[in-house]
């Protein structure tokens, strides 16, 4: 694990406690592919609104203490104000609104829609003519939504190259309709696929800019819901909504550091 996403973990178990909300294996699984997005994107934390930057859009807004710690730990603002979380009157809530928090692009939380607001949003880019691009994350549990599909195949009918999917294929779904081969029904609808290590930012990275002409491109990242910590990814059903009271957050932090050098 490379120590920012080590970082961002940290911060998301710390919030998680203070505030007592937070899905934090759902939040696991995805740190690496927030950090390499935001990593292979054109933006400007100092400018959250530039004209020219990329869009990124997290479908699966459940996620939204990971994708806060990431905006915090690229400068958006600082991690300490995201400790209301999931407060009265906080601007950080449990579902990101984009008229609170810089470098929201969409308020997501109705799972299956933000990946329709993506592709809208990458047909009106393809449009203008504009060299921007869009990339959304969708999580395996919400690729159950008849929307995920229908986006896509609206993305392939418009032959929108600008858009990138990233699916967080963590077997979150097992108990009920998992999907096992993603890879191949997003091919099926008209993507260009790619599968990778889903903690791997590197591999992450590279997927990200790889050119696919007008097919949208899909990344599929197989990812260990709760991954980090032993804890969460032994009993993650148990931890879909569980904050850790403070023993049980030193333990964690044990875990999450036991590989560091």
């Amino acid at each position: 694990m490379i120590e920012p996403c080590r970082r961002i973990r940290a911060d998301i178990l710390r919030v998680a406690h203070r505030s007592g909300h937070g899905h934090v294996p759902t939040c696991f699984s995805v740190v690496e592919a927030l950090y390499a997005v935001y990593a292979a994107i054109r933006h400007d934390p100092s400018n959250p609104d530039w004209p020219e930057r990329d869009l990124f859009v997290l479908s699966k807004g459940h996620a939204s203490l990971a994708l806060y710690c990431t905006l915090a730990a690229y400068g958006y603002f600082d991690v300490v104000e995201v400790e209301g979380f999931g407060a009265y009157e906080s601007r950080f809530g449990c579902h990101p609104d984009r008229l609170k928090v810089p470098g929201i692009e969409v308020s997501t939380g109705s799972l299956g829609h933000g990946i329709g607001l993506a592709a809208g949003m990458a047909l009106a880019l393809k449009i203008e003519g504009s060299p921007r691009r869009v990339v959304t994350l969708v999580g395996d549990g919400e690729a159950n939504e008849g929307t995920v599909w229908e986006a896509l195949m609206v993305a392939a009918d418009q032959r929108l190259g600008n858009l990138a999917v990233l699916y967080d294929h963590n077997r979150s779904q097992r108990r009920c309709l998992q999907i096992e081969n993603p890879g191949e029904r997003l091919e099926a609808f008209g993507c260009a696929v790619t599968e990778v290590d889903g903690h791997d930012v590197a591999a992450l990275e590279a997927a990200l800019a790889e050119a696919t002409g007008e097919r949208p491109r899909a990344i599929v990242a197989h990812t260990v819901k709760g991954h980090g910590c032993a804890t969460l990814v032994e009993d993650m059903f148990a931890w879909h909504r569980r904050s850790p009271d403070a023993p049980t957050l030193a333990a964690l932090m044990e875990e999450l550091h036991a590989d560091a050098v």
